[in-house]
């Protein structure tokens, strides 16, 4: 194993994906040391090898790419992170502005962005995508989030205990219909999937906010 290669550890739950990364990375020169498909995989294998960078999903089985970086960033490991993610929502990208995390890609541009991300990155600087950015400049001046009113704020207390729409409707005194037109708008505000538990996972990752 040639030693002037920067090794780097790469982890993402789709087999494709992550074949893919680490040929492109082995075609730049760089030799990965790990391929892993979850979470819990890649904080043990970062732990013992500290390498100087890390690639990692936003979405693994086990911990998120932004939980692998924060457990490394409590313990003092100083590898770099770059997020690779399909989500555009703004939280997403503020949650890893918080854990000052080195780079945040939008896996539709990581070919036109991962090479010079990298290149920053080792640097000693940051990449976001531009995407990101321009999300960020065609939300309000005050930011998506504090356009939520205090009903749904209240409503997204409720979600974030895990309760459904009837019995958060019960507790208020509300109709359930009232509680899913909010669920509906809120969705729209905050730029989330329309999944069934997209407002769960946004109330419990941002009780800060909401609290």
């Amino acid at each position: 194993m040639s030693t002037n290669k920067t090794q780097v550890i790469i982890a993402d739950d789709h087999p494709i994906l992550l074949k893919g990364l680490e040929d492109f990375l082995s075609d730049l020169g760089f030799d990965v040391i790990a391929a892993e498909s979850n979470g819990l995989d890649t904080l043990e294998k970062i732990k013992n090898s500290k390498p100087p960078l890390a690639i990692l999903d936003l979405e693994m089985p086990g911990l998120t790419g932004l939980e692998v970086a924060k457990n490394c960033k409590d313990i003092g490991i100083d590898t770099k992170f770059i997020l690779l993610t399909l989500h555009k929502e703004l939280y997403f990208y503020h949650q890893a502005k918080d854990l000052n995390l080195s780079g945040y890609i939008l896996k539709d541009f990581a070919l036109n962005d991962l090479s010079k991300a990298i290149e920053i990155v080792l640097d000693g600087g940051t990449f976001f995508s531009e995407k990101i950015f321009e999300e960020i400049e065609n939300s309000s001046v005050n930011g998506e989030e504090t356009q939520l009113t205090p009903s749904e704020k209240k409503i997204l207390r409720l979600i974030a205990t895990g309760l459904s729409s009837k019995d958060i409707a019960n507790k208020l005194f509300i109709s359930e219909r009232t509680v899913d037109k909010h669920r509906s708008n809120m969705i729209s505000k905050l730029n989330l999937e329309k999944k069934h538990n997209a407002l769960l996972i946004w109330a419990q990752k941002n009780r800060s906010f909401i609290e």
